[in-house]
Order: C-alpha cells, then sequence, then structure tokens
C-alpha cells in the first residue's frame, strides 16, 4: 500500500525533532524545566489572594480574566500581569508580567530555575516567573510593581509617585 498515510505526518508532535518537543512534558519527565512539586489547589489560591492584594494595591488597577487566566489591567486596557496554572500542560504555575527594557533577559540569565521567557508575550520582552516553591514576596512585589510602570500611562505614575522609580 503506498500514498501518504505511510509518510509520518510533519504537523504532529512525533514527526518533529526532540528539541521542539521536550517543552511538551505530560509527565514523562521530557520537560526543559526541572520538575518540582505542584503547588495544591488551597497553595494556589493562597497565592492568587496573595498576588492580588498586591496587584489591586496599585493605583487603577482591576482584575478580570483573560486568556482564562487572573490577570491584572491598568485602567482597564492594558495588561501587566496574568497567573497562569499548568497552561496549555506546560507544568508551570507561574506569573507573566511586563518587564521593563533588558529585565527579561537579565532575570533569565542569572536564574533559569524560577525565571523564564514566556510564550506569546516574550518576544515584547515580558517575564515569567515560576511560583512552585516558597515565594520571596518582597522581590515578588518588586516584579510586580515594575510590571504595571512599564505599561501604565505617566499621568498615573506621576499621580502615584512612580514616575522617577519607572525612569531609573
Amino acid at each position: 500500500m503506498q500514498g501518504s498515510n505511510l509518510r509520518p505526518p510533519a504537523c504532529k508532535a512525533g514527526a518533529l525533532p526532540a528539541e521542539l518537543t521536550a517543552r511538551w512534558d505530560n509527565g514523562s519527565g521530557a520537560c526543559d524545566h526541572p520538575r518540582v512539586g505542584y503547588p495544591s489547589a488551597a497553595q494556589r489560591k493562597a497565592v492568587l489572594e496573595r498576588l492580588r492584594t498586591v496587584c489591586l494595591a496599585l493605583p487603577e488597577t482591576s482584575e478580570r480574566p483573560s486568556h482564562g487566566a487572573p490577570s491584572f489591567f491598568v485602567r482597564d486596557k492594558k495588561c501587566f500581569l496574568m497567573l497562569l496554572d499548568d497552561h496549555h500542560g506546560d507544568g508551570r504555575f507561574a506569573i507573566w508580567c511586563a518587564a521593563p527594557p533588558g529585565d527579561q533577559q537579565l532575570l533569565v540569565d542569572a536564574d533559569p530555575q524560577r525565571f523564564f521567557v514566556p510564550p506569546y508575550v516574550g518576544h515584547r520582552g515580558w517575564l515569567g516567573v515560576l511560583l512552585h516553591q516558597s515565594v520571596d514576596w518582597d522581590e515578588l512585589a518588586g516584579i510586580v510593581e515594575d510590571a504595571f510602570c512599564a505599561v501604565a500611562p505617566p499621568r498615573v505614575l506621576e499621580d502615584a509617585g512612580l514616575l522617577r522609580a519607572a525612569e531609573d
């Protein structure tokens, strides 16, 4: 029997080189980031509640779901942070957030076990931060504030006294 059914389909993961499919871990251990214990539902809820408190303390910030994830916006328009829970089966409980120019590469290079370039928005300089293990909430609050400052209009930053911090 001959025909196209004998060839491996080019659009299926099985036909792709291993280095391209390694990030799609389905429990086989073939992912490109270390396996760590996934937080329980109660732990994930506690992280969301604390993250919500940090984000909503910033001026003119609101929360609503975007692409199925809790997301935080400035003036209900510009998203600065999303909390992703096993996004498309990637095995990560993490935030994706805007970052000042250069910070993404600096942090990913400094600690690739915690920071990563997120899909879809990484090309715009956004940063991924894993929340699997204990979270340094002071550091995370700084990352959240930087994300806010990266997208907020200058008037909002000026009114909040954050304009100088954003320019530094």
